[in-house]
């Protein structure tokens, strides 16, 4: 899926092969600053809007017209989306999405959480694996 096109009414719930039984809050690395970002603006940033942020969070603040070619470039090459993201990946939050394609942390231990997956209208998607399944010899 592309980063542009984004995700709706989705839940990415945590990778099958994740540790935590519930959020844990991060202690630093992009998974810190992912929290920080969602945690202080649940729903109003786009998977897109998170990708590129995370990228740039180094960059002092730039004209609207130096960040869209920025954003452009940025997005120019392929990129993984948010099921690649350490929160869900190994940190026990959820990430989800609501009809306008926005982002907000879900605890997985929470009841919202648990709503959410058995929610029929809301599409569950796993966070990738952090490792390969091993194959039967």
């Amino acid at each position: 899926m592309s980063a542009l096109t984004g995700y709706h009414d989705t839940l990415i719930a945590t990778a099958p092969d994740s540790a935590a039984t519930g959020g844990v809050v991060p202690a630093r690395g992009v998974a810190a600053y992912q929290y920080a970002l969602l945690c202080a603006r649940p729903f109003s940033l786009t998977q897109a809007d998170v990708l590129f942020l995370t990228a740039h969070r180094d960059t002092p603040g730039d004209p609207a017209d130096v960040r869209a070619v920025r954003w452009d470039a940025f997005f120019a090459q392929p990129r993984a989306c948010l099921r690649a993201s350490p929160l869900p990946k190994t940190h026990g939050w959820g990430l989800h999405f609501d009809a306008r394609g926005r982002v907000a942390l879900v605890d997985s231990a929470a009841p919202e959480y648990r709503r959410l997956m058995d929610d029929p209208h809301t599409r569950v998607v796993p966070a990738l694996r952090s490792a390969r399944p091993r194959s039967e010899p």
